[in-house]
């Protein structure tokens, strides 16, 4: 990786939550995949350290592997053929109205992603709203940090993934991390647990397997896959039995206290470990850890959250931070570890489908009234709340669901639980649009494909985890037939105006992101994620700036809940929890769990990660990971293929044995598509509260293959 000066474009990685600082240095022969990355030291967040997908991200800007031109399919050979701009966007618009005319607004969905910036996500919403007037779209998010947020707005009225930066981390005592393996999948963050473990802290890691996170670990709890709310129970149980509450903050800072703490001691640690397989000397000495010095905190990941009970799950953690006050306080807290490059921003700006741009409800007259007057509509014109993301997608082509979808930086043929089932979905729809910049999967089945610009070649503000809104700057020209998304949205509605009796639509949806980005201000301001005080030259000033930040004379909140809590009240609120189990139990059929994750190599559905050479050599497919003792079991052998069923399906990888997991669990990463796809496995069990799907659980069987 190159440190020279040079002409550097200031910018953030485009993959994770971390959103790595980077300089770009377009290459003198104008080869978009020979852009040199540079190290930005002064960035706080990773200071200068990338990982292998950051330093390569380039690569993915090349023509040899990324979408040119539009396709569209074509009646004669049924094949996705090269078309022009117009002919695209003509048929996408043909192909929406159309199916609106005959169903109504409600047949028509939009299913947007995680990665796409705040301008895009808040322009998709306000497209889905207004320009179609339906109120069917959500996105892939939902199957990530759901049910974190969900347990945030429960306990706090409010939900941004860390109250606190990055920073703080080393400064604490403790850090109980549940079910992240940071190494992996946000390796430049790892050395907050470094440096926390050189200042003195101590760290416990909670995973059913042994990863290269857990191996830095003080203390490596590794409970059955499912159990992650009976475990934080029981350590809340320990902490009231031996009498390390913290009755001050407590009666001062809290409210619902007396449910909670009964229903914690129904979890004795007894039971715990039964359920669990956790020792009682080993949830002892998690108490001790935890609760010896004046500050720790709890982060969470997907583990504990994507599970048919993870808000719950998630409110477990958090009951047990505030019973010890260690909440609301400097150096501790709860905190969600966000997974997308801007899962923070995507969900705050009306790509959910119960939510208006600023985090607020749809459900809420004054915030309809609020955002209503910023897009020049009616309030009454704005549809109520839609499916979930699952349900949205479970439901396409049905009688009652979506007949068309618009679906932008997506990819569910992979990502999705049930993949099988969903891919079986996509394929009956009437119509199908895909916006993209390669040709995933997803994109595939398409009638039309839409070739968008991608990081590099866009400006545009993403959300970190932390809260910090940054600004990727355009380090290069895309390719003479890619468009950004804005492109993409003004364009179809200057066609479906004139269709819907919309006069000027188009001039709802400008192209600017600054213009864009502006627009969000005003439609987020007086919400809780309020971006109203934030501009372009203000985040390239301070490197960043945390919401809420409600004026331009405001400092910023990087540190939330030191004064109160978000709530009416303001005082944290504790809710009651109980262990339940997963929504499917191994028996005599299916007597394993499966539970599921990411490589370092490779990121997500993989639709952009699988076409990078030097990581393809790191993890060139999926596999099995699976105990000695198991393997021995079933004849399995290291290298040779396995069978993985469950009731919804199969996947074959290659075997990996190795002693680092539990012996009634096995492993499949979920980057690939084809017969190792993981998610064929996976089940849609559904959290009542965030609408997760259980992806980390699941009963099966495992076979060779002869």
């Amino acid at each position: 990786m190159r440190t020279d000066p040079g002409s550097v474009t200031a910018t953030h990685c485009p993959y994770c939550a971390l959103q790595c600082g980077m300089g770009l240095v377009p290459s003198p022969d104008g080869d978009a995949a020979a852009v040199a990355v540079v190290e930005r030291p002064e960035f706080p967040v990773n200071r200068g350290a990338l990982c292998g997908k950051g330093r390569t991200a380039p690569a993915v800007l090349s023509s040899r592997v990324r979408l040119t031109e539009p396709l569209v399919r074509t009646h004669a050979t049924g094949a996705l053929e090269p078309a022009t701009w117009e002919e695209a966007l003509d048929a996408v618009a043909e192909g929406l109205a159309r199916v609106r005319r005959g169903h109504g607004p409600d047949a028509v969905g939009v299913f947007g992603g995680g990665g796409l910036t705040n301008e895009k996500a808040y322009a998709l919403g306000k497209f889905a709203r207004v320009a179609l007037g339906t109120s069917q779209i959500d996105y892939n998010g939902r199957f990530c940090m759901s049910s974190a947020a969900a347990a945030h707005q429960r306990a706090f009225g409010l939900d941004r993934g860390l109250p606190f930066p990055l920073e703080d981390i080393p400064r604490t005592g403790c850090v109980i991390l549940v079910g992240s393996n940071l190494a992996e999948t946000m390796p430049p963050a790892l050395r907050y647990l470094t440096e926390l473990k050189e200042n003195g802290g101590t760290l416990v890691v909670v995973d059913p397997r042994r990863t290269r996170t857990a191996e830095q670990a003080d203390l490596h709890l590794a409970p059955r896959p499912g159990t992650d709310l009976a475990l934080a129970l029981g350590l809340l149980h320990l902490v009231v039995a031996e009498g390390r509450t913290d009755e001050e903050f407590i009666a001062t800072r809290t409210s619902g206290w007396a449910e909670a703490r009964a229903a914690a001691m129904a979890h004795w640690p007894e039971y715990v470990e039964r359920i669990t397989g956790v020792p009682v000397p080993k949830l002892r000495e998690a108490v001790r850890m935890f609760c010896a010095p004046e500050s720790a905190m709890v982060l969470t990941a997907r583990g504990p959250e994507q599970q048919s009970k993870g808000t719950d799950t998630v409110g477990a953690w958090i009951n047990l931070c505030l019973a010890t006050g260690r909440a609301g306080r400097p150096l501790s807290g709860y905190g969600c570890l966000t997974g997308q490059g801007n899962g923070q921003g995507g969900r705050e700006h009306g790509q959910k489908a119960d939510q208006l741009p600023g985090y607020r409800k749809l459900t809420d007259p004054a915030a309809r009234e609020h955002v209503a007057g910023v897009w020049g509509v009616p309030a009454d014109s704005l549809p109520g709340p839609g499916r979930s993301a699952y349900e949205l997608l479970d439901a396409l082509g049905t009688g009652d669901g979506p007949r068309a979808l618009l679906l932008m930086g997506s990819n569910p043929v992979v990502s999705a639980p049930r993949a099988a089932h969903i891919e079986e979905r996509l394929r009956s729809l009437e119509f199908l649009a895909v916006a993209d910049v390669v040709l995933s999967e997803t994109a595939a089945l398409a009638d039309v494909v839409l070739p968008v610009t991608q990081w590099a070649e866009e400006t545009g503000t993403t959300t970190n985890l932390e809260g910090r809104v940054l600004l990727r700057r355009q380090a290069l020209a895309p390719p003479p037939g890619v468009r950004s998304d804005l492109d993409v949205l003004q364009g179809l509605a200057a066609r479906l105006g004139p269709r819907f009796g919309q006069a000027d639509l188009e001039k709802k949806f400008p192209t600017d992101p600054a213009e864009v980005f502006a627009e969000l201000g005003r439609a987020s301001a007086g919400g809780p994620a309020d971006y109203a005080g934030i501009d372009y030259a203000r985040i390239e000033r301070e490197q960043g700036v945390f919401w809420p930040c409600p004026s331009a004379g405001h400092p910023g909140s990087p540190r939330l809940f030191l004064d109160r809590f978000a709530t009416e009240d303001g005082l944290a609120r504790f809710v009651p929890v109980a262990h339940r189990e997963a929504g499917e139990l191994p028996d005599a059929e299916y007597p394993l769990l499966l539970t599921t994750g990411r490589v370092v190599s490779q990121y997500q559905s993989g639709a952009q990660t699988r076409r990078v050479d030097e990581l393809n050599r790191a993890a060139p497919g999926p596999f099995v990971e699976l105990h000695p003792r198991l393997a021995e079991r079933i004849g399995a052998v290291e290298g040779r293929p396995l069978a993985v069923v469950s009731r919804r399906g199969r996947a074959v990888a290659p075997a990996r044995i190795t002693d680092s997991i539990r012996a009634d669990t096995v492993f499949m990463p979920f980057h690939w598509p084809g017969e190792g796809r993981a998610n064929s496995l996976t089940n849609p069990a559904l959290d009542p509260v965030s609408r997760m799907p259980e992806f980390k659980v699941c009963a099966v069987r495992v076979e060779p293959v002869e």
